[in-house]
């Protein structure tokens, strides 16, 4: 653990979760989220699912304003990677907020040591980076890169991935909840392998990769103007359900845009830093990226994210008028810093994958011990439940997923609903007697709910 106190991570199970009123949420979350609603608009599911309010948190643990404790299996939706107020974070933090908090593009040293650190950790010739304020304005820079390194404009995204709520990067994913035109010209729209949902497969219905590819190639002759600069993509969806691709398609995508000349550029904004047991995920699949945006889990909840290029289209970067108002600033990169430096200490990617062995050990029998339970996947700290009507037609099965959500959350587990599907992000600090508890307060409510729905 570094020399860091331990016990933020180290709950006491007899302690946590703990309810201190009779309803959850209770009675001062109820007032202080009537009051918020009197004047913010657009809440998320989850808030409008179960709308407690947080007052503090540590480690992997929240407590509400009701002094209501809970186990933390979202990370603020993949964002405290490294738990909550982590005192070497908070530390960094606060040290510049009383030394320097921002000074544009210029250089400071804590900048320096972090694109040093960045440049040592990321994989391969990823050493040109540009730093940020939120995922959006990354993924925009990296569109705006690649047209600068290949001199066309056209984009190929998939189908349920999400890349931001601004125009270019709503434009790469299906917003169905935005009235009119949710695409520019020269975005195109494909699907991607689900081993579950599968659009190819083969004689013995596995998925067939290679028919991906084909309709790609296709796609690319028929219907774009072949100006395709990116291949633009989340290496696992997470608004879309943590979908994870089968192991053969990054490097056969790989191959087929470099035989093709168009980048590939990951979004990683909720894949890297540790989430699924490396930097960044498509490490997992041993391929390299030629533009990726890391965020979330890169400043543990300080909005700091980095778009990062490959060495050889890193003087596109020069020519995007790439620098921002706030990213980058001292504040920023001193928590960014931190938790590299976090993750190196305390041999958190290695806690990350011995986490997934649990995870994937407790789930493994799920989808035969209940009718709901459709199919579960697991990489690292990131995962996904997908809940079903019929297993044979594999029809979701939304009312379940909301009723298993509340029910786990008023066990005591504060993490993320997403329609049908089941999603967990618990911080990679976890440890795994917190872990089995967490997952047992979600096998729970998956029992009680396929018993009462099914009976």
């Amino acid at each position: 653990m570094g020399h860091y106190d331990p016990r933020p991570y180290q709950l006491d199970l007899a302690q946590y979760p703990y309810f201190a009123t009779e309803e959850v949420p209770g009675p001062r979350s109820v007032e202080l989220h009537q009051r918020a609603s009197a004047h913010y608009r657009g809440l998320s599911g989850q808030v409008r699912l179960f709308p407690v309010a947080f007052e503090k948190g540590a480690g992997c643990s929240l407590e509400d304003a009701d002094g209501n404790r809970f186990i933390d299996f979202s990370s603020g939706i993949y964002v405290t990677t490294l738990g909550h107020c982590h005192p070497k974070i908070s530390e960094a933090i606060c040290t510049y907020a009383r030394r320097l908090m921002n000074a544009h593009d210029f250089t400071t040293e804590i900048k320096v040591r972090l694109l040093e650190k960045m440049a040592q950790v990321l994989p391969g010739d990823l050493k040109c980076f540009q730093l940020y304020d939120s995922g959006t304005t990354a993924v925009e820079a990296g569109l705006r890169t690649c047209r600068a390194a290949t001199g066309k404009h056209e984009f190929i995204s998939c189908f349920m991935d999400f890349h931001g709520k601004s125009g270019h990067a709503i434009s790469l994913a299906r917003m169905t909840k935005f009235s009119g035109p949710t695409r520019s010209p020269g975005f195109y729209m494909v699907p991607r392998p689900d081993t579950y949902r599968p659009w190819w497969t083969r004689a013995d219905g596995s998925l067939d990769t290679e028919r991906y590819l084909e309709f790609y190639d296709t796609f690319i002759k028929e219907s774009t103007t072949g100006q395709v600069a990116a291949f633009v993509l989340e290496p696992i969806q997470g608004w879309g359900g943590s979908i994870m691709p089968p192991d053969d398609f990054f490097p056969k995508l790989r191959k087929f845009l470099d035989e093709r000349g168009i980048l590939l550029f990951a979004d990683e904004v909720l894949t890297s830093m540790g989430r699924t047991g490396q930097y960044l995920c498509m490490e997992n699949w041993n391929v390299l990226p030629d533009v990726v945006t890391l965020g979330k889990g890169f400043g543990n909840g300080f909005p700091v994210t980095a778009m990062a290029v490959r060495e050889p289209y890193a003087e596109a970067v020069d020519k995007i008028s790439a620098s921002t108002s706030y990213g980058g600033n001292p504040m920023a990169c001193a928590a960014a810093l931190a938790c590299i430096e976090v993750i190196e200490e305390e041999d958190l990617l290695q806690h990350a994958r011995d986490l997934e062995v649990l995870f994937k050990k407790r789930m493994a029998d799920w989808t035969q011990k209940y009718r709901i339970v459709g199919d579960v996947r697991c990489k690292g700290c990131l995962m996904g439940v997908e809940l079903v009507k019929d297993k044979q037609t594999k029809e979701p099965f939304d009312q379940a997923g909301k009723m298993v959500y509340q029910k786990a959350f008023r066990k005591g587990l504060a993490w993320i609903p997403a329609g049908h599907i089941l999603r967990m992000s618990p911080p990679i600090v976890m440890p795994e007697e917190v872990a089995q508890r967490g997952m047992d307060f979600i096998e729970e409510a998956i029992a009680e709910t396929d018993h009462e729905l099914l009976g």
